[in-house]
């Protein structure tokens, strides 16, 4: 049987890797992937939202496939890593709890909707991350068993280590890595010899070396993404107003699906009431509690508290879910066939759902409570924007209102034209890419879509241009429906720049 599982876990990461393909290749970027693809035009040592891995990741996929730019190539790289991901869980499993358990973590892990179909798959922080606390976690995990000889400890320090700075080169949630470990370390009696020993110095000085880049980038720009960062995760703001806690509860239960968060919040109750004494199912605990603990702390204070922030704290739960399984799949193989069954069904009719809904928006949603509207519609803008000559100007340039669709716009369009964001204290990347002083004396076309007010917008920027008139109204369509209106204003003659509150280096 374990031969058998050593093979399908193989076989399951091929099958679900060319379906994640098909995925990727038929939906347009989400709104963050659009903007992060401006990583790919704009090289830095990080950037205002996150460190630099979502730009390394995006731009091998695209060099890939010989520079061309599509929701596939921009997303591939990132397919690989789900990928990666998916074995380092089922070899991190396997080493602790069997090649079966191995191999139903993986499982579990396929049929969840967020790590493998969204957040680890699309061009987004949470792929690397996952990747590198993975690796971080297995090789931590033989770093600190005592079957192990020395030189395997050290080896595995180091390569903990190298995870731990990947993860922090994809984002800020990798400084709960080694928090986790530190836990487990002090929490259990027979680990804490570990602190005498070089191995964890080692990979802590590794990963603060790779994260290197970033800090210089904050120290050249106003430390502007530390403090950005920082203020979302502790806006201060009264959460029984705002709901943060039932967002950090609520969230990773949709995200997770229900189905799949059960059984990893039942792991773990289940050994949290009997804490183990030590091994690897109080590693799986303790790493966690950590993530999930801080991120309830920080809901508690956060008025804009995402849902899919606690997500890191389920993934230690797999390994715990996967030996479980492996359990059930022996005592109770025909029931446990058909569960599995029905969870693979209700993944498949709701991704099929999701999929029909972005592309055609078969189901009548309001446009602005459709969860797609995220990934839908903007190559429409494209088309109806190059069909219209709006492009054809090679001095003109355009922007939006909002960070989102200036950088939706600009994948759209494929940055035909140059785009930015006239937003005074909210234009994330663009006040870092754009330079104000060289739109002025030129003539700008604003986009906006689902526009509230003709006159607030033209009051907003009436003062920065020399004549403001409508260029163009036309629907955004998502197949052959009306989605938003979209109206394009023709800005001519720029007198100023337009201020932003971001510093620059």
């Amino acid at each position: 049987m374990a031969l058998a599982s050593r093979t399908a876990t193989p076989l399951l990461i091929a099958v679900a890797t060319l379906l994640r393909v098909g995925w990727c290749a038929a939906l347009e970027p989400t709104t963050d992937e659009a903007y992060h693809w401006q990583y790919v035009l704009h090289p830095e040592l990080s950037y205002f939202d996150h460190p630099p891995m979502t730009m390394l990741v995006a731009r091998a996929g695209i060099a890939a496939c010989g520079g061309w730019v599509h929701p596939l190539s921009l997303r591939l790289g990132f397919i690989v890593l789900c990928a990666g991901s998916t074995w380092l869980l089922s070899r991190w499993t396997a080493r602790s709890f069997g090649e079966r358990a191995g191999f139903w973590a993986a499982t579990a892990f396929t049929l969840t909707y967020y790590f493998t179909a969204y957040g680890g798959t699309f061009a987004m922080p949470d792929s690397p991350l996952l990747f590198f606390a993975l690796l971080t976690w297995w090789q931590a995990g033989i770093a600190l068993d005592d079957r192990e000889s020395r030189g395997a400890r050290l080896r595995a320090w180091l390569l903990a280590g190298l995870g731990f700075g990947g993860a922090m080169l994809s984002k800020y949630h990798g400084i709960l890595l080694p928090a986790g470990v530190v836990a487990y370390v002090l929490v259990t009696p027979g680990r804490r010899r570990a602190l005498a020993t070089p191995g964890p110095y080692l990979a802590v000085l590794i990963g603060a070396l790779l994260f290197a880049p970033v800090i210089v980038w904050n120290a050249q720009n106003e430390w502007a993404s530390f403090k950005f960062q920082g203020g979302r995760a502790t806006s201060g703001e009264v959460p029984v107003l705002h709901g943060g806690p039932l967002v950090w509860l609520v969230g990773p239960i949709l995200l997770l699906f229900p189905w799949i968060w059960f059984w990893l919040v039942a792991e773990l109750g289940r050994h949290l009431r009997r804490f183990p004494p030590g091994g690897p199912e109080r590693f799986c605990v303790v790493l966690a509690i950590v993530p999930l603990l801080f991120f309830f702390v920080s809901s508690c204070f956060n008025g804009m508290f995402f849902p899919h922030w606690p997500l890191l704290g389920f993934v230690p739960l797999y390994p715990l879910v996967g030996a479980r399984w492996a359990e059930l799949r022996v005592r109770s193989p025909r029931a446990f066939r058909a569960m599995v069954s029905v969870w693979v069904g209700g993944a498949i009719v709701l991704l099929v759902s999701q999929l029909l809904q972005a592309r055609l928006g078969v189901f009548p949603v309001p446009p602005a409570d459709d969860v797609t509207k995220a990934y839908s519609g903007w190559s429409s803008v494209a088309d109806e924007l190059t069909a219209r000559g709006l492009l054809d100007d090679p001095d003109v340039f355009l922007f939006t209102n909002q960070w989102d669709h200036s950088g939706q716009l600009a994948f759209a369009i494929r940055n035909r034209r140059p785009v930015t964001c006239f937003h005074s204290f909210d234009a994330r990347g663009f006040a870092f890419w754009s330079k104000p002083e060289e739109s002025v004396g030129r003539t700008g076309l604003l986009v906006v879509i689902d526009e509230k007010s003709e006159a607030a917008t033209r009051r907003e920027y009436e003062v920065f241009f020399g004549r403001i008139a409508v260029a163009a109204e036309f629907p955004m369509m998502r197949g052959d429906r009306p989605f938003f209106p979209v109206k394009v204003y023709r800005c001519e003659r720029q007198r100023v720049p337009y201020p932003s509150d971001y510093r620059r280096k």
